[in-house]
């Protein structure tokens, strides 16, 4: 059986080969679309920090203010408040805690930021009132997810095509939704939003360099993460599959004419005041 709507697991976990990923990501490569409405006095929640370098940029633009980082997994914040006392902030706080259910008053937050979090919880919609609870007045409740069906490359590869299927089938198993990015303005709605910017923007890797990154880190998160395990656990491949799909990955990397685009979709939504 699937798990329950408020029980949904993190399908990626925090292998060395995923951090590889989150450690890269920046204010401006994953929320350059919440950046204009910042203030330096503003109190901002965020929510699914991980390794918390997103969270770290944000303190450093509000330089008045506060930011929160939460994360489900107590372990990865020993690694975000790391981030955060590396670059000496003194703004940030990191703490152990469920979107579905945020330990803090009404009105606390002038922002409640999410970035690739919606996609792995088992009711969004949910999670999105809770974000707009804990959201003052006119503050923004700001949300960036991937949509994997979206995610296109060249050239065609039929390895990457089943790497494709089956982490979606994966993905959908642990109680998520991996095409989540053309899903956010309609869950928005559904959650009481009135108020809705929906945007869009893109990752895109095509240097020898990026090829190399970006096809490695997968390669390895095909077969070594909780999410290989999740994969052969719950019988949606072998490991002999998984190993031909990290050999796609591979191959993909070599190629001089690579290219490979993620799709995110994006929702900047204003609380009523």
């Amino acid at each position: 059986m699937p798990p329950s709507r408020e029980t949904a697991v993190y399908t990626h976990g925090h292998h060395e080969s995923v951090l590889r990923s989150h450690t890269w990501r920046t204010a401006a490569n994953s929320a350059a679309y919440l950046l204009g409405v910042l203030t330096p006095g503003m109190r901002i929640l965020d929510v699914g920090c991980g390794p918390g370098t997103i969270t770290a940029d944000l303190a450093g633009l509000v330089p008045d203010g506060h930011v929160t980082g939460l994360d489900r997994a107590p372990g990865i914040l020993e690694q975000a408040g790391a981030t955060a006392a590396g670059r000496g902030l003194t703004n940030t706080a990191f703490a152990v805690g469920d979107v579905h259910a945020l330990d803090f008053p009404d009105d606390t937050f002038s922002v409640v930021h999410a970035h690739q979090v919606l996609q792995h919880v088992g009711d969004p919609v949910r999670a999105l009132r809770e974000m707009m609870r804990v959201t003052r007045p006119g503050g923004f409740v700001a949300v960036r997810d991937a949509d994997y069906a979206a995610m296109t490359w060249y050239p065609l590869s039929p390895g990457l095509d089943d790497w494709l299927d089956l982490y979606r089938r994966v993905a959908r198993a642990n109680g998520g939704e991996p095409d989540a990015g053309r899903r956010l303005k309609s869950w928005a709605l559904t959650a009481g939003f009135t108020d809705i910017t929906a945007t869009s923007a893109t990752w895109t890797y095509s240097t020898a360099e990026e090829r190399a990154w970006w096809s490695s880190l997968w390669a390895d998160r095909t077969v070594a993460s909780d999410y290989a395990e999740r994969a052969t656990g719950q019988g949606h491949a072998t490991g002999g599959q998984l190993r031909a799909a990290a050999a796609a990955w591979r191959e993909w990397g070599t190629r001089e004419d690579g290219w490979f685009s993620v799709l995110h979709g994006e929702i900047l939504c204003r609380k009523d005041a």
